[in-house]
């Protein structure tokens, strides 16, 4: 939970580092169209992110399957394995 939140503000904090021109890149029509591209591609996936967090998409709880079921990644079974 800890590292998909600093991941959030990571994300964010970038995209509005680019839009200031943090990093002097320069004032040229292409620097300036490249920043806020790949600042409005960070941007989005931080809010993309953000929405998962809160609605807790991104935990893969298993306790809600029964001891046998098929999860989005393949079966797993929560007994020892019967030989």
């Amino acid at each position: 939970m800890f590292f998909g939140i600093f991941m959030i503000v990571v994300y964010l904090g970038m995209a509005y580092l680019l839009i200031i021109n943090f990093f002097n890149w320069g004032d040229s029509p292409v620097w300036l169209a490249v920043r806020y591209v790949f600042a409005a591609i960070l941007a989005a996936y931080g809010f993309y992110r953000c929405y998962r967090q809160v609605k807790g998409i991104d935990y893969y709880r298993l306790d809600n399957f029964k001891d046998t079921a098929e999860s989005p990644y393949g079966r797993y079974n929560n007994k020892e394995s019967e030989s």
